[in-house]
C-alpha cells in the first residue's frame, strides 16, 4: 500500500462521464490536507488525512507525507498531441524565423515537415529509440504521465510504420503511458510533390489498412490546413480510417480559416486540434457534437504569432476544451505541461482551474480514456503528480519553474525528489 497523507490540497477533478465544459471545467474537487490510499494501480481511498482508513494489520505501508510542505496532488498531465517520433531538430529553422521567415516561408523553400522527413528516414528504429526514450523521461519529469504520440515523419509506408514501431517498442519499455496515432496525411512528400493523388492513394489503400491490422495505432489524424491537405481529401483519409476501425483526430485551421473545424464538426471526431483560426459558426457547430477542441498555445507562441484560439468563445459555447504541447522538433519544442497552463491563462485568458481541467480530465477524454485517467478517484489508476507550491493557481502562476517533486504511475513512485529536501 502507498499512502500519500497531509497533502494541501488534493485536486481530484471526481465525478461525471463527459468531458468537461462551459462552468463545469472550473469545478476541481479540491480536498484540503488531503490523502490518498493506493493499493497495486489502483487508487482505494480518497478524503480529508483525518478520515484516513485505519491500516489494515499485516499490510506493508509505505507513506508519503506533505507535513511541513507545501505540496499540491493532481492527476498526471495527459498530454495528448506530440509528434515525438523524429530523427533531429530543427535549430536552423527556429534562427530563420527569428530573422523574419515564416513557417510557411520555410516549408516552401523545402523545411518545415518535409526536412524532418529526410531526417527520419535517414535514421534507424534503434536510433529513434533512443531518442525518444530521452524526451519520454523529460516528459515525465515534468508531471506528464501519458501521451499521445503521432507519427508523420516518414510520409512512406516503410517509415510510417518504423515510426509506429518505434512507440510500439517504447510502450513496452517507458513509464510514460503512450497512446499511438498515424498521420501519414502529414503533408505530401517531396516525391510526391507533383502526384499528390497517387500519395493520396498510398495512404488510403496501403498505409492505413496496415497499421489497422497490425494494430499499430488507435487514431488515425489529418493535418487540414493552407497548403496541406483540403476538407475533401482530408474526410476521404478520415472516412477510410474511421472504416478501418481507426478512432478519429483532426489538425484544423492553425495557420488559415481552411474548413478544417467545419469537418471536424460533420464528422463528429475524438478532437479538434489547434483551431487558431476557427469561425464563430463552426464553433456552434462544434458545440453540438461532443468532440474535444485541443488547443495548443505553445505553437503559436513559438512561432511568433499573435492570434491565439479562442479559448473564451470554445468554453462560453460549451466546447469541451483540452490543453497539450504540440512537442515536436519544428514548431513547438516543449513537453512542459506546466508552461502550456501558463499560456493558456496569460495568452488565451484561461483560468489556473480550467486549465488544470483541460489537461487532465479533458485530455483523456479526448483520448478515450477517462474510465482510468484524468481524475483522481476511487477505482481509477493511480496516474498522480506532486507539486511544490502551496495553491494549485501557482503551478502557471510561477510560470517556466518544472514545480514538479514526485511523479507516480501507475501507483509507483517514479521520481521523487522529497528525498532530496
Amino acid at each position: 500500500m502507498l499512502v500519500l497523507k497531509n497533502i494541501a490540497q488534493v485536486i481530484t477533478l471526481q465525478g461525471g462521464t463527459a468531458p468537461r465544459s462551459g462552468d463545469s471545467m472550473s469545478e476541481l474537487g479540491i480536498i484540503e490536507n488531503g490523502a490518498i490510499l493506493i493499493r497495486a494501480e489502483r487508487i482505494v481511498w480518497i478524503g480529508p488525512t483525518k478520515d484516513l482508513p485505519v491500516r489494515e494489520m499485516g499490510v506493508r505501508y509505505q507513506s508519503l507525507d506533505g507535513s511541513g510542505l507545501n505540496l499540491v496532488a493532481l492527476p498526471g498531465f495527459v498530454d495528448s498531441h506530440t509528434h515525438p517520433v523524429f530523427g533531429g531538430t530543427r535549430a536552423d529553422e527556429y534562427d530563420l524565423r527569428s530573422r523574419g521567415k515564416s513557417y510557411q516561408d520555410i516549408a516552401a523553400a523545402g523545411g518545415g515537415i518535409r526536412a524532418s522527413v529526410r531526417q527520419l528516414r535517414a535514421a534507424t528504429l534503434n536510433q529513434l529509440v533512443e531518442r525518444a526514450e530521452l524526451y519520454f523521461w523529460h516528459f515525465l519529469s515534468y508531471g506528464t504521465t501519458t501521451i499521445e504520440a503521432k507519427s508523420g515523419y516518414g510520409l512512406s509506408l516503410e517509415d510510417e510504420v518504423k515510426s509506429l514501431k518505434v512507440l510500439a517498442v517504447l510502450r513496452g519499455k517507458s513509464r510514460l503511458e503512450i497512446i499511438p496515432t498515424f498521420l501519414g496525411a502529414h503533408d505530401i512528400p517531396d516525391e510526391y510533390r507533383e502526384s499528390r493523388e497517387k500519395y493520396l492513394r498510398l495512404v488510403i489503400e496501403e498505409m492505413i489498412p496496415r497499421v489497422a491490422q497490425d494494430g499499430l495505432a488507435q487514431f488515425c489524424d489529418v493535418f487540414c490546413d493552407e497548403g496541406y491537405y483540403t476538407v475533401e481529401e482530408a474526410r476521404t483519409v478520415l472516412l477510410a480510417a474511421r472504416q478501418a476501425g481507426l478512432d478519429l483526430r483532426i489538425h484544423a485551421d492553425q495557420l488559415a480559416h481552411s474548413g478544417g473545424s467545419r469537418l471536424a464538426a460533420e464528422m463528429r471526431v475524438r478532437s479538434a486540434d489547434h483551431l487558431d483560426w476557427i469561425s464563430d459558426g463552426e464553433i456552434e457547430a462544434l458545440s453540438r457534437t461532443g468532440t474535444v477542441a485541443t488547443l495548443l498555445p505553445g505553437s503559436t507562441f513559438n512561432l511568433g504569432n499573435a492570434h491565439y484560439p479562442p479559448a473564451r468563445k470554445l468554453i462560453a459555447a460549451g466546447v469541451p476544451v483540452a490543453l497539450a504541447t504540440d512537442f515536436n522538433p519544428g514548431s513547438c519544442f516543449t513537453l512542459n505541461m506546466q508552461l502550456i497552463l501558463s499560456l493558456a491563462c496569460s495568452q488565451m485568458k484561461m483560468t489556473p482551474a480550467e486549465v488544470i481541467t483541460a489537461a487532465t480530465i479533458n485530455g483523456a477524454h479526448s483520448l478515450g480514456v477517462s474510465d482510468r485517467l484524468g481524475s483522481l478517484e476511487e477505482g481509477k489508476q493511480a496516474d498522480i503528480v506532486l507539486m511544490d507550491v502551496a495553491d494549485y493557481r501557482e503551478i502557471p502562476y510561477f510560470f517556466g519553474i518544472n514545480h514538479c517533486v514526485v511523479v507516480i504511475k501507475k501507483g509507483n513512485i517514479i521520481i521523487n525528489g522529497l528525498e532530496k529536501a
